[in-house]
């Protein structure tokens, strides 16, 4: 039996895991690196064992560290997590060598999947529909369009959709070197791209006495960057055949490589020209998925309870249990999707999203840093059919309280109130086709008069409350959404009053307007110059507004805080640069954006270099235009 356990991991999955720990009597041991010295998961275990440095190559990707602090804690078990070391044979064995139990399949297991290409190899032979690889260097026009991908590791990095044969030399370069900074190894392959496909997904739990429980399917098909945005279970629409393919495949998967434990086979589906549904496999994922949630609320089931049951060397009772109902969950993450999904940073003041599954890595007041992922929480619903649990779980979010950074927290609103997606007609090319339309600004238009009017109460509280006396209009400058917004109003004997508008109250924390004969109520928070008005974000602006920098024409910003990991081949001041070619490369929240040109002229000034972290609005370069 486990009597202490170590989480490999960090935020909200270790959280995840020390709460059935907890319930389970099983005493908790965090690792944190220095960033995340104050973090949620170090808070709430029962102990906690430093790993110096904060970037995950210093800290949570250091095995022999971990190890140690296994051993030190007094811990008798490790549970991976997901990400970092979860699919690393080698730490795995190290575990196990230390005469620790892995919480995991075994190192044979995880090291037969984990490279895909060896992966394909091995499915192929077990009869599992898969996508043939490609040599790169055989590649024709007629091929395209094709996804290069690293062999190695997951969640989206090292994967470049390649549809102009011109680009798939460099393209193969940048996912390789991208592969290369995340997981320490640079192979990549090619294989076909399929358009228009879902992304479905089948959980599997098996014992080590060859029982294989495949707990339905998952459909992940709204993606960004190749990352999961919105899961749900089961995969709606599937036809009978079609999902007991993929139930038999994964299952297949399974027995081939003697798997035990949790793990997930993950498949593309598409419709050839006659309409039949086809199943590709994709790559085996062996540890916990972040989207595990909706597959436990759909079978009322705890799978990292099962996890431990297994390690302890327990069996599955039987059949596995019978899915009830449909369950949805969304990844709230710290990221402007209307500027490339731009990852933010900052203060989280407060999260609160009532009536639903919440799993989160951080409490009121913590810091969303740039060394980690940028998802902060995970919101799960789960209802007796699919429409009630996206309904529930859109109004859950758009009610919740989520003031901090910029999120995705609108995007997902109107992702789940989408035609497309409330009808199940949805694919991985979601986004690219409806990116737009998701993320037009549409605040709310009394947002700004809202959060003057409790701005003035929460003033005017230490002067003894609104004056009695007639007084000149006011006026509040907000920004909302990239534009600016003047409001007017004025202190009368009766109170606070704006043309068109009838003030029914005005506090601090709560504005009621009578707007032609409807009360609307408005929730104020304010945070220094943050205001957050119900799901409306806005920025005081001060009165007189400070000078902006000066910058030389053609400078290049940094949209972001970040660390600079790849400058273009032989950049250097002088250089003639194209419109629109990548020049630097910034990664921040373990993802990488491009810096181009914005025109044609040739590179004047080069700031940074690679390794160097930058923060917002840091000059990185600048370019001169012909």
């Amino acid at each position: 039996m486990i009597a202490s356990l170590l989480v490999a991991n960090r935020g909200e999955i270790a959280c995840r895991v020390f709460r059935t720990c907890h319930e389970l009597g099983i005493r908790t041991v965090a690792v944190y690196s220095d960033a995340d010295a104050d973090a949620l998961h170090a808070r709430v275990a029962d102990s906690a064992v430093r790993l110096p440095g904060s970037s995950p190559a210093e800290t949570y990707l250091r095995g022999e560290l971990i190890v140690k602090a296994a051993v030190a804690a007094g811990a008798d078990a490790v549970h991976p997590g997901y990400g970092f070391l979860s699919e690393n044979a080698d730490f795995a064995r190290a575990v196990l060598d230390a005469g620790l139990v892995w919480v995991g399949p075994s190192p044979e297991a995880i090291g037969a999947m984990a490279s895909k290409t060896r992966a394909k190899e091995l499915m192929a032979a077990a009869g599992v529909p898969l996508l043939a690889p490609l040599d790169p260097d055989a590649v024709t026009a007629k091929d395209l369009p094709v996804l290069v991908k690293a062999s190695a590791g997951g969640g989206g990095r090292g994967m470049r959709v390649v549809r102009e044969l011109v680009h798939l030399k460099d393209e193969l370069a940048a996912a390789s070197a991208e592969a290369r900074s995340a997981f320490g190894d640079g192979t990549v392959f090619v294989e076909p791209y399929v358009e228009h496909a879902r992304h479905v997904e089948v959980q599997i739990v098996a014992d080590g006495r060859g029982t294989v429980w495949a707990l339905g399917t998952r459909d992940c098909s709204l993606q960004r960057r190749h990352q999961k945005v919105i899961e749900e279970a089961p995969a709606p629409g599937l036809g009978p055949e079609t999902e007991q393919r993929l139930l038999s495949a994964a299952t297949a998967a399974a027995r081939t490589i003697s798997y035990t434990g949790a793990g997930t086979v993950e498949f593309l589906v598409s419709a050839d020209r006659a309409g039949e549904e086809r199943v590709h496999f994709l790559e085996m994922n062996t540890r916990l998925q972040v989207e595990h949630p909706v597959t436990e609320a759909v079978f009322g089931t705890d799978l990292v309870a099962l996890q431990l049951r297994v390690a302890e060397g327990g069996t599955l009772d039987g059949d596995p249990p019978v899915p009830s109902g449909h369950a949805v969950e969304a990844r709230l993450y710290a990221e402007d999707p209307a500027q490339d999904w731009a990852p933010q940073t900052g203060t989280l003041h407060r999260l609160s999203v009532p009536g639903v599954r919440l799993d989160t890595g951080y409490g009121d007041g913590d810091t969303i840093g740039v060394h980690y992922d940028a998802m902060i929480a995970k919101v799960v619903a789960h209802a007796p059919t699919r429409a009630e649990a996206i309904r529930r779980l859109a109004g859950a979010l758009e009610r919740g309280a989520v003031h901090g950074p910029v999120t995705n927290r609108d995007l997902l609103v109107r992702s789940l109130r989408h035609e497309e997606f409330t009808a199940a007609r949805m694919n991985t090319a979601f986004y690219a086709h409806h990116l737009a339309d998701l993320t037009e600004a549409t605040p709310d238009p009394y947002a700004p008069l809202a959060a003057a009017l409790a701005d003035a109460h929460g003033r005017s509280r230490f002067g003894g409350g609104w004056r009695n006396l007639p007084s000149q209009p006011q006026s509040r400058r907000y920004l909302v959404a990239g534009e600016e917004h003047e409001v007017h109003y004025r202190h009368t004997r009766q109170g606070p009053a704006a043309d068109g508008v009838h003030v029914v109250q005005a506090d601090a924390d709560l504005v009621v307007l009578d707007i032609a004969g409807v009360r609307r109520k408005f929730a104020v928070a304010r945070y220094g110059d943050r205001v957050h008005v119900n799901d409306t974000a806005l920025t005081a602006l001060p009165r007189f507004p400070a000078p902006e920098p000066d910058h030389a024409p053609g400078s290049l910003l940094a949209p972001m805080p970040g660390t600079v990991v790849r400058l273009a081949e032989d950049l250097r001041e002088g250089a003639p640069v194209r419109s629109g070619q990548p020049l630097i490369w910034l990664e921040a929240m373990k993802m990488e954006h491009k810096i181009t040109s914005p025109t044609a002229g040739t590179l004047t000034a080069l700031r940074v270099s690679t390794g160097q972290q930058v923060e917002v609005g840091t000059l990185l370069a600048v370019v001169e235009p012909l």
